[in-house]
């Protein structure tokens, strides 16, 4: 094999929940220079990428065939012998009738240097999350696994249907939404008991995971009036029980909420990770990203003169990390602050200044002014003290006036600058206009202005009426209600968490005042 060539990876992306990607399948398609991935793999998982990754879908969604299998084995081999590093994003596992080892043999047949990385499979996920354990002790000690479309030339699959109805345990049938009632009654002409129980789930592990239950006769048309859909399994067999007893998923308080995040999102984002936890499906529309600050000579001779400073204010996460990626671009040590004191605007800005083994002298909880100043009165008296606010170039003027009301000096400097995101990488953005959602998120004022630039918010909120709007905080709040649209709550607690558990309490008034 030529050194030129490139390798490809066979990564399994999982079942659709972002968080059940392996940490190896994350690490690569963080190193890929192409990822090509198909319809079931989450594209949340795309941010892992580098900036500079190409990108290509390469999936195949029904009656409408954008790839065809031959293509897509040649397009793996163009780009290996390229000489790029190349990820095959594939949902669940690609060696479960994933054509996994179709690709991996087209490969060979090129001399194209592939690993393949398992990933965890629908087959054992989807049930989990519906609150089905395939196997159980005391009612199925096996399961076997069949797919509804093994030959799309036939109506039905070529099965033994005797010795596969006769056979104990679980029985998981995939892509068998638009057959199961063909499947069904074949198990049932061969000696399955129609009051079998079964249930059928689409869109598994995801926040907009749909379930119906009831028994192998049934399940057909109970699926079709409740709208199951492919991607989609169905579990048949006594485990399915089990479900009104497990079933923890679908039962978290943002399930079923789809809630658009219109910040950049990290594998760190408090928000976007709590969103999560509460399960939510969340689209990551960000509209605003960071850049370099137009005069950032400025923020380089504050950080050489930091010894003149008696106070440094950080009013946000990402100032922290711009400010400190220039200080170490300076002075090797973090001695070299001196022995100024620090304040924080928020328990998240805190924590990042915590990370760096730095104290944090004054946390105010909230954006006020009056509430940062009064923070740092209690330490000292404000009068000639000198003062280094670190943060967005565009941001509010009120908190600079307030400190040097009382007396201070303000250096207010600028640590990096919000620029407007446009790129629609991952298709959300269309997505969003096209499908509307339950929520809109904004954490800040910024982000506010770039999204009514591109979306239109009062137009795109006339279109989709349920929609809602969550605010961070006040300075959030006042450029929405420039704008005409009051947001329908604003967080408890000005972070990430607090306006996730905001929600996740309004989610739960609602629902029971409904009930």
């Amino acid at each position: 094999m030529t050194m030129n060539k490139g390798r490809v990876y066979l990564v399994g992306a999982g079942p659709g929940d972002k968080g059940l990607i392996t940490v190896k399948g994350a690490r690569l398609i963080s190193e890929a220079d192409c990822i090509i991935y198909d319809a079931l793999a989450n594209p949340e998982l795309l941010q892992y990428a580098k900036a500079d990754a190409e990108i290509i879908f390469g999936g195949k969604k029904p009656n409408s065939h954008s790839m065809s299998q031959e293509i897509l084995n040649e397009l793996l081999v163009s780009k290996a012998k390229e000489g790029k590093t190349v990820v095959r994003l594939k949902g669940g596992d690609p060696y479960v009738f994933g054509r996994g080892g179709e690709e991996g043999l087209a490969l060979r047949e090129a001399d194209i240097h592939f690993e393949m990385v398992p990933g965890i499979s629908s087959v054992s996920a989807v049930p989990a999350y519906a609150g089905i354990p395939l196997t159980h002790r005391k009612l199925s000690s096996s399961f076997s696994v069949f797919t509804g479309r093994s030959n799309p030339d036939q109506k039905m699959p070529d099965y033994p249907w005797e010795t596969i109805a006769r056979t104990p345990g679980t029985k998981v049938l995939l892509m068998c939404v638009e057959r199961f009632q063909d499947i069904a009654q074949a198990l049932m002409d061969h000696g399955l008991s129609k009051e079998t129980p079964a249930a059928m789930i689409s869109w598994g592990t995801y926040g907009r995971q749909k379930s119906v239950s009831g028994n192998l006769a049934s399940l057909g048309e109970l699926a079709q009036k409740s709208g199951i859909v492919s991607p989609s399994i169905a579990i048949i067999g006594e485990v399915v029980r089990l479900r009104e007893h497990l079933n923890w998923f679908e039962r978290k308080p943002l399930f079923g909420r789809r809630i658009v995040v219109t910040r950049p999102v990290s594998a760190s984002d408090a928000l976007y990770n709590r969103l999560s936890e509460l399960g939510a499906e969340i689209m990551s529309v960000p509209t605003i990203r960071s850049d370099t600050p137009t005069r950032s000579r400025e923020l380089v001779e504050c950080i050489l003169g930091i010894g003149e400073y008696d106070w440094i204010v950080f009013t946000s996460a990402r100032g922290v990390e711009a400010f400190f990626a220039a200080f170490f671009k300076a002075f090797n040590d973090i001695r070299s602050l001196g022995n100024l004191r620090i304040a924080a605007v928020g328990p998240a800005t805190a924590k990042k200044l915590q990370d760096l083994h730095l104290v944090v002298d004054a946390v105010p909880a909230s954006f006020k002014a009056d509430q940062i100043t009064n923070a740092i009165q209690e330490h000292e008296s404000i009068d000639n003290i000198r003062i280094l606010l670190a943060r967005a170039e565009v941001a509010n003027m009120d908190l600079p006036k307030e400190l040097e009301s009382k007396g201070a000096i303000v250096d207010d400097v600028a640590c990096y600058r919000t620029i407007a995101e446009t790129e629609d990488r991952f298709g959300m953005g269309e997505k969003l206009q096209n499908d509307g959602a339950d929520w809109l998120t904004f954490a800040s004022g910024s982000a506010v202005e770039s999204f009514h630039d591109r979306f239109d918010l009062p137009d795109l909120l006339e279109t989709y009426p349920d929609m809602k709007v969550a605010s961070i905080g006040p300075e959030t709040t006042k450029v929405l209600k420039d704008l005409g649209v009051p947001p329908t709550l604003e967080a408890g607690q000005h972070t990430g968490v607090g306006l996730a558990h905001t929600i996740a309490e309004y989610e739960l008034r609602s629902t029971a005042e409904d009930h």
